[in-house]
């Protein structure tokens, strides 16, 4: 045993030597001298380490904001908001250095006369090396510690060993050489732990008093001073008694210091620690104060669409500008409640695009996101393809036809039910023939613009054996914007001659079925949809990617996807569906607005649609039970024209929209240089 405790004290003083070789700078041998006398004794310091302690970016939060600048959510494992030496109240830095570490401004990093008193401690209890620690050095074990991703990094860190004391030491005189006194304790004041969550002294001004840094008194200073010892045991939240008693001492000190005089420690002393809590920001997805499902949806376009990964998302400190307005979004969410109530088996989804940008300004249900339990759910509801949209695909059969020698004017006769001339019951030419009926009790004899507007389901399998092939109106889905129909989905349903594909079977997502629609009502521009405008990294400048380039956060457009013509004529047509007798979503009238759109209704009443838009806005409502295919009670016009009304009335309320534009004359049919009666029941068409 007497040797063991030999050797410790043999090795406690070759180490005190290096240290003091180390640190005790001009008055020994000068600081060049002490870096290489701890060099030698241990190998060069890792640049990598001392880059990661000075100028590596600290992590912050990721800011999520509407399209008016409001707070969405937050993103972020440490809440943490760096600030500048200027954005911090002098005082906080003066009673961090006097309880911490008094000799700071003269010391080169690592404290000789705080390490030998330790040493010497340390040998005669016959323990670790303990104590000592300056602000540099508690930098860099903070920083090595918060940066590290396993366990055992996590146990390196903050090791009670020599070993440990001694790297940290060196990196303490590593950065003192490359950081100025003012910039370690700013970065230490940012990076240091307060406890409740908070990392770094704005987050903690913030959750303990509601106050910026900036902003900070003597008393909170010294609150939080006596924080970073023991952050969880003296949280003044938690344990104001504690917390006062652990303030006390640190004002104690700043008096004897010099820095607090007699008047103001006996004031300081008789008055209480009072906290203003001001919460932590809102994490995730889960806690968005606005548009949940959004911000879910921002969050894979991000690390999807570009780029981006989940650790620069968490601790990148970035500024994402998204497209969401909050106003279009709080109707949104009122509507879909309002007619399926939360607690409801049947999910109602309610999306908006903005026709002609393709930027995504709401995504509605009637969920709550990221929670669990009755009335919530973590599946993306808005963007999910869960069940079909029914004869919102009519609109694809007839865009295709108006471009291939058919006109709005083009009028068959179809019985009821009717027989398919060329498609077959179970897909292909071939075998039981493909038998089809209304829902309802229409004409047999109608025009294509009629049968739109009614929703005929025989006069558009009687259009598609005119087509002779289901290929036509599938790729018309797609180049119009329908994502969820992939290449592999509408190769099969073209090789199966699937001939139910104009009644909207197919699994079909909601968002992109608002941008398909929004294609045509935006005059025929085809749009991606885009949630985000800006990506900044957390200096403010765009973000780059991997290449090094800006990230494209532009929108992504095709103009003439759909013929001009084309699409102001179905826009004219499908403003019938709405607004004449004869439409099928008379509940998604708004006074004094011009409405166009399309209702749907899948077999067996397992899902209902509409998609009806304005010339600014494009929105679509699925209705459907997520667990089950279940008769949801109705059709198109019911349920989700009555969510579309109720989410839209205030929108369009805040001010006039726009009218549709002029039908194209030759692609509804009327006579070259006659009147133009084109009516659809008590509507009359402009053209």
């Amino acid at each position: 045993m007497r040797w063991v405790v030999v050797g410790k004290l043999l090795g406690a003083v070759v180490v005190a030597g290096v240290l003091v070789a180390a640190v005790a700078g001009p008055w020994l041998v000068g600081l060049d001298l002490a870096g290489r006398a701890a060099a030698d004794s241990q190998g060069p310091v890792s640049s990598n380490a001392v880059e990661e302690v000075t100028t590596a970016p600290l992590p912050g939060i990721t800011q999520v904001l509407a399209a008016d600048g409001s707070l969405i959510a937050d993103f972020y494992d440490q809440d943490r908001v760096p600030v500048t030496a200027a954005q911090i109240a002098p005082v906080m830095g003066t009673a961090l250095v006097d309880i911490e570490d008094s000799r700071f401004y003269s010391h080169g990093g690592v404290d000789p006369i705080g390490t030998l008193r330790a040493l010497v401690t340390d040998v005669s209890s016959g323990g670790a090396a303990q104590g000592g620690s300056t602000i540099t050095q508690q930098l860099v074990k903070q920083t090595l510690l918060q940066r590290a991703t396993t366990s055992q990094g996590q146990q390196e860190a903050t090791a009670d060993t020599l070993a440990r004391k001694l790297t940290e030491a060196r990196l303490a005189l590593a950065v003192d050489a490359r950081l100025s006194k003012a910039d370690v304790l700013t970065r230490y004041l940012n990076t240091v732990y307060f406890g409740h969550g908070a990392y770094g002294v704005q987050a903690a001004a913030r959750t303990y008093f509601s106050v910026d840094a900036s902003a900070l008194t003597p008393l909170q200073a010294a609150t939080l001073a006596g924080l970073v010892q023991n952050p969880s045991a003296d949280d003044p939240i938690a344990h104001p008694d504690v917390a006062q008693a652990r303030r006390d001492v640190v004002l104690h000190r700043m008096h004897d210091l010099g820095d607090l005089s007699d008047a103001d420690l006996a004031t300081d002393l008789a008055t209480p620690v009072t906290t203003v809590p001001g919460g932590t920001p809102p994490q995730g997805c889960a806690q968005a104060l606005v548009g949940g499902f959004f911000c879910s949806y921002v969050r894979g376009y991000l690390t999807g669409t570009l780029g981006l990964t989940d650790q620069q998302l968490d601790d990148g400190g970035l500024t994402i500008q998204t497209t969401l307005e909050p106003g279009v979004q709080r109707a949104g969410d009122a509507a879909v409640v309002r007619t399926v109530p939360q607690d409801s088996p049947l999910a109602a989804v309610y999306d908006v695009v903005q026709p002609g940008t393709g930027h995504v300004l709401a995504m509605s249900v009637n969920r709550t996101y990221g929670c669990t339990g009755t009335g919530c759910t973590s599946v993306d509801l808005p963007t999910a393809a869960a069940r079909g949209s029914g004869s919102t695909y009519k609109l694809f059969t007839a865009a295709y036809a108006l471009q291939h020698g058919y006109t709005a004017s083009f009028t068959q006769t179809t019985s009821d039910p009717y027989t398919s001339t060329v498609y077959k019951k179970n897909g292909g030419t071939r075998g039981a023939p493909y038998v089809v009926q209304n829902a309802g009790h229409y004409p047999e004899t109608l025009d294509l613009a009629d049968a739109l507007v009614e929703s005929s389901n025989t006069f558009f399998v009687g259009l598609e054996d005119h087509l002779g092939s289901v290929a036509g109106p599938v790729r018309e889905a797609q180049k119009l914007g329908l994502a969820s129909l992939t290449d592999q989905d509408a190769q099969q349903v073209i090789d199966g001659e699937e001939g139910s594909f104009t009644l909207g079977p197919l699994a079909t997502s909601p968002l992109d079925l608002a941008d398909a629609y929004a294609t045509v009502f935006s005059g025929g521009t085809q749009c991606d949809p885009t949630p985000v405008t800006a990506v900044l990294a957390a200096d403010g400048s765009p973000m780059t990617g991997a290449d090094g380039a800006a990230l494209d956060t532009g929108d992504h457009c095709t103009a003439g996807a759909l013929p001009a013509p084309v699409a102001h004529t179905l826009a004219q047509v499908m403003r019938g569906d709405v607004q004449s007798d004869i439409g099928t979503a008379s509940r998604a009238r708004i006074a004094g607005h011009d409405i166009a759109g399309k209702t749907g209704t899948t077999q067996g009443n397992v899902s209902v649609a509409f998609v009806g838009s304005t010339p600014e806005y494009t929105a679509s409502v699925l209705v459907f039970n997520p667990d089950e295919n279940v008769d949801v009670g109705g059709f198109g016009g019911g349920k989700s024209a009555q969510i579309w009304h109720d989410a839209m009335a205030p929108v369009l309320a805040a001010g006039p929209t726009a009218a549709f534009p002029a039908a194209d004359r030759q692609v509804l049919g009327v006579p070259a240089g006659g009147d133009c009666p084109f009516t659809e029941g008590n509507l009359t068409l402009v053209c």
